[in-house]
């Protein structure tokens, strides 16, 4: 019988799926899942395009996938993993979360959380960075290359 490898990087492979599913759709390629006592509680991908949404960003829709399935809208339990570095509205609505774990892929220069002083997360979100990086990095790059 496998064991199932529970790491940061089993559940960014589990995100890079949900990034997989969006290019398919031709939306911008990011994915995220939601993991809590290592379980994935919510899969989720960009359906801005789809949904003529401009907040349909992953994090944003697996936020909500996971408050569901909790019955509860604190994710203070909860990592989350995302092929890219979320936004500043993705990182605001994770603040308010009270996200535990944050787990993203790649860096995103222009519109990452991290350009703001202070921190847009929570104070006690712990947050991980690179896990697939080059991975994750290269389906947004080719996303856009295309697109030009």
């Amino acid at each position: 019988m496998n064991k199932i490898d529970f790491s940061d990087e089993y559940y960014m492979k589990q995100a890079f799926v949900e990034a997989e599913k969006a290019l398919s759709k031709n939306e911008v390629p990011v994915g995220a899942v939601v993991v809590c006592n290592n379980k994935i509680i919510a899969r989720t991908h960009n359906l801005t395009e789809t949904l003529n949404d401009v907040t349909a960003h992953a994090e944003m829709l697996a936020i909500t996938a996971a408050a569901e399935y909790l019955g509860g809208k604190y994710l203070n339990e909860c990592s989350l993993y995302v092929t890219l570095e979320p936004c500043v509205m993705c990182g605001g609505a994770l603040n308010w979360s009270q996200l535990k774990r944050l787990v993203y892929g790649a860096s995103d220069e222009k519109r990452g959380f991290k350009r703001c002083t202070p921190s847009l997360l929570h104070p006690k979100t712990e947050i991980i960075s690179g896990v697939m990086e080059d991975k994750c990095k290269n389906i947004v790059q080719s996303f856009f290359q295309q697109k030009r």
